[in-house]
Order: C-alpha cells, then sequence, then structure tokens
C-alpha cells in the first residue's frame, strides 16, 4: 500500500466503511495546545510547563516521572517546571501525550489487563531501539509504541462483541489477530488504531506505522517510507522484548517475522538479548495512572 491509498483506506473506512459508527475520540484540547506549541520552530518550555500544569493529575503523573528511579536524580523534582527542565521539552510532551492518551481513552483493567503498562513498556523499548539507530527520530518512535494497540481499547468500547473477538484472537493459532479482527468485525485495531493518530493529527509516518505494524511485507515495499518500515520492524522486536519482560512465551508474530525485522534493521540476536538487561529497570518500574 502506497502512503496514497493508506490515506484513502482510512478516509473510506471513516466515512463509509465498517468504522463510520465506532467513535473516535477527539484529541484532547491540552494536546492541541501542546502540538501547536511543538510545531513552532523554538518551542518554549515555560509554554510547555503552563500545559503540564493545567490538570493536576497530569502534573501529578510529570512529577512521578521526573522521580523515578529511571533518572535517579539526588535531589527530587518539586515543580512541573523543574520537570520541563530536567526532561526536556519534547520527552515531557510524550510524558503528556500519554497521560492524555491513557484519560481519554478509559477502559476496565479487568477486560484488558494491564495494557498501558505494557504500552508503556513498548514506547520506552522503541524509544531505546531507536536511540540504537541512525537516523531515526527517537520521540516519533516513543510515540509510536503508545499508539500501536490502541484501537482495541476504541475497538473494546465501541464495537459490540469485541470483547469475545479478542479473546479468540489471541486463542486462535490458525490465522493472525488481525485476520480474526476482520472476520468477526470488517476491520481491525491497526485500522481504528491509525485513525486514532490522524484524527489526533499526529505524523504521517505515525498514522502509517500504526495502520502497518502487523504487515511485515511492507518491510521489502520500497513504495513505502523507509522511516515507516523500521517502526514496523522495531515495534515488532519491541514486543518481544516486553513479552519476554511480562512472561508471555508464545509469540506467534516473533517466531515468523523476527528474523526478518533483524535482518531488515542489520541487527543481530547478540544485541536484542543485551536490551533485556538494558532494559529491566524501567519495566520494572513501570507504573501508570
Amino acid at each position: 500500500m502506497k502512503a496514497k491509498e493508506i490515506n484513502h483506506e482510512l478516509d473510506h473506512a471513516r466515512d463509509a466503511g465498517p468504522v463510520k459508527d465506532i467513535v473516535i475520540p477527539p484529541c484532547p484540547e491540552l494536546l492541541v495546545q501542546l502540538q501547536a506549541e511543538l510545531g513552532l520552530a523554538d518551542p518554549d518550555p515555560h509554554a510547555v510547563a503552563r500545559i503540564a500544569a493545567a490538570d493536576v493529575a497530569m502534573t501529578a503523573a510529570l512529577l512521578r516521572i521526573a522521580n523515578s528511579p529511571l533518572y535517579a536524580r539526588r535531589e527530587p523534582v518539586s515543580s512541573v517546571a523543574q520537570a520541563v527542565s530536567m526532561l526536556g521539552v519534547r520527552p515531557t510532551a510524550s510524558v503528556l501525550m500519554g497521560f492524555l492518551l491513557r484519560n481519554t481513552i478509559r477502559i476496565d483493567p479487568a477486560l484488558i489487563g494491564h495494557f498501558w503498562e505494557s504500552s508503556t513498556r513498548r514506547s520506552m523499548a522503541m524509544a531505546h531501539i531507536a536511540r540504537q539507530l541512525y537516523d531515526l527520530d527517537v520521540e516519533v518512535a516513543k510515540t509510536c509504541g503508545l499508539f500501536f494497540h490502541v484501537g482495541i481499547p476504541v475497538m473494546l468500547q465501541g464495537v459490540r462483541g469485541y470483547g469475545g473477538t479478542l479473546i479468540e484472537a489471541m486463542a486462535r493459532q490458525d490465522r493472525t489477530f488481525v485476520q480474526t479482527e476482520n472476520a468477526a468485525h470488517r476491520t481491525d485495531h491497526a485500522v481504528v488504531g491509525a485513525l486514532v493518530a490522524k484524527t489526533w493529527r499526529l505524523p504521517q509516518v505515525i498514522v502509517h506505522a500504526v495502520r502497518l505494524h502487523h504487515d511485515f511485507a511492507v518491510l521489502h515495499d520500497e513504495s513505502i517510507a523507509i522511516n515507516v518500515r523500521q517502526l514496523v520492524a522495531i515495534a515488532a522486536i519491541a514486543d518481544h522484548l516486553v513479552a519476554n519482560h511480562e512472561g508471555i512465551q508464545e509469540q506467534r508474530e516473533w517466531a515468523q517475522h523476527g528474523a526478518q525485522c533483524l535482518a531488515f534493521l542489520q541487527i543481530g540476536e547478540e544485541e536484542v538479548e543485551s536490551w533485556v538487561d538494558a532494559l529491566y529497570p524501567a519495566f520494572e518500574g513501570v507504573v501508570v495512572a
């Protein structure tokens, strides 16, 4: 699928396809303000701090992360301005986006377990991998990690019977997760997640990576932007790392496509094993609210 085809598919799905009856949550106003600031040539850290301070719970989440063992500060951060200064503008924006995403798309933990913890770990892993490679935007990779599976809670909220489909998709051996979704609902979480990313005005590279993150045929399709294909491969590695940490033994997608993703990125299995140890403290420290 070329870029224009992906955009056309998403527009059609939203306007006339099976997704048209699913409520795609609107972009939160605070995120609109944040994106406007980040779109400037020289974003103002004070403006980002004001946006972060506009919501008490968001402020608390930012300070909790800034004071987490991940950053190992001698003195605790006590203000939003300090947190922004310590983390940097774009990493702060990623933290705020994660908070807004979780609080805009609320789901019953009993239905989907530790979904946001896994998403946060995937985001961390994708950022870590991106740092090891050339010409990859770390913050884009981090944001992709948050959005790749966001279609799942949206479908849980808006599609009758999707809870049962989710259980079936995780159990079936004869077809893929998205094939099971499409068989039941004529759409899947990759399409719905891409529509969320597009509605929230995220960069096209993120929208397309979310749409294609289970389609490994694109790795060798030169009509797809190279950074989109890199993000698809990185996501597979990140999901493998998160699954290992969370004790998931059977990883069908990794067994089928892991070697292909590693070869595409020119990464060895030994390097992936080293990332298991490097990411362990960060993964263990994940707490979301």
